[in-house]
């Protein structure tokens, strides 16, 4: 039908504008967990000051169906010292969640980072032997399992195992130096024994990476073969505006899945500079204004991201953000320090970006 502005006026055009915007607006009672219901949850990471925030509660409830605890079950974190665990902010964390009928993935159980240091050594000092190390893992998992058991339905159980150099395979940590690539098996196996029915996970990042996506892909199919109880394959998706690519991403998601791994995105945000891994300072002329050409250039990427998923929804079991907000964000200090980035699709007053739309509109 042919509309004649004319008859309309000045405020008959305001209506019509609004009308238009209003349309492009997902419904206020909406959040990401319903768009997606169809689809796989949606997630959040989440740490216990997040939650005594009432501004952020609201948002997780309104948007997510999942929750990650952001580091408070990380190996260091809850277990400090060999006899001794700090359960408080994880049951808080967990106590919510299930208060409020959310889920909850368990992060993470083996990791070279954020590790005690009680851990590699005997009470000389000295290192300890493989079978110690070993003894310690399975004691420490099957300790965090069995607690959660029923409550978290699945588990990053080894993180970042996978070397960053393309000429090494795994990562020379100190679980490698002590146990060669055997911890990664039996991590698994400890993780199954506690529960069953939870779902594992193989976490890592760049695994969009050609390179690394198949050294990661060697690792899992070696890990298939042999019977270990590995479900799963975590993609961090720490991206940014200029990578990965489509065709990456739906490379990766299908090599994976071909092993009959399911695959979730569980660090998901979209960082407004370009990928850096080593810590560094902030330079005197690095700005961090959020640009126009920034917020477009993200708004992009996160609806062609969100399509890629949809598409592959075979696979795909969750998606997870790490981080609730602009508000914070641990890529405000990481990998520079004092450098305001801009990654997730709510600002820093809790409100959607245009990128949110984009995420809701299909």
């Amino acid at each position: 039908m042919k509309v004649n502005f004319h008859h309309f006026g000045l405020a008959g055009l305001l209506l019509i504008g609004v009308a238009g915007l209003t349309a492009q607006r997902p419904a206020a009672d909406k959040g990401l967990k319903d768009y997606y219901q169809q689809y796989f949850p949606i997630g959040v990471a989440v740490s216990t000051q997040a939650l005594k925030n009432p501004a952020e509660t609201a948002l997780i409830l309104q948007q997510f169906n999942s929750l990650t605890p952001e580091n408070d079950m990380k190996m260091g974190p809850i277990h400090p010292e060999e006899n001794r665990y700090n359960w408080g902010p994880a049951d808080a964390i967990v106590d919510f969640a299930q208060g409020h009928k959310l889920r909850v993935r368990g992060h993470n159980l083996c990791w070279h980072e954020q590790t005690p240091k009680w851990l590699f050594k005997n009470a000389d000092g000295s290192q300890v032997s493989k079978e110690v190390l070993l003894k310690r893992l399975h004691d420490h998992i099957d300790a965090v399992v069995k607690r959660y058991k029923g409550k978290i339905y699945a588990w990053d159980v080894v993180n970042e195992a996978i070397a960053d150099n393309p000429n090494e395979f795994l990562r020379n940590s100190d679980w490698y130096k002590i146990c060669g690539e055997d911890f990664i098996a039996e991590a698994f196996r400890y993780a199954h024994a506690a529960d069953p029915q939870a779902v594992l996970f193989y976490n890592d990042y760049n695994t969009e990476r050609p390179e690394k996506m198949e050294r990661i892909y060697k690792l899992l199919k070696k890990l298939k073969d042999a019977h270990v109880p590995i479900d799963a394959v975590g993609l961090q998706g720490h991206w940014s505006l200029v990578e990965p690519t489509e065709q990456e991403l739906r490379t990766t998601i299908e090599r994976f899945g071909s092993l009959g791994l399911k695959v979730q995105v569980t660090e998901l945000d979209v960082s407004v500079y370009p990928w850096e891994k080593d810590r560094r300072a902030r330079r005197p002329d690095e700005s961090d204004a959020y640009t126009p050409e920034m917020q477009q250039k993200q708004t992009a990427q996160y609806k062609l991201f969100f399509k890629v998923f949809r598409d592959e929804a075979k696979y795909m079991t969750g998606i997870t953000f790490w981080n609730i907000s602009d508000h914070y964000s641990w890529l405000d200090t990481y990998p520079v320090a004092g450098r305001k980035n801009h990654p997730l699709l709510f600002d820093e007053n809790f409100k959607p970006k245009p990128a949110y739309y984009e995420v809701v509109k299909f």
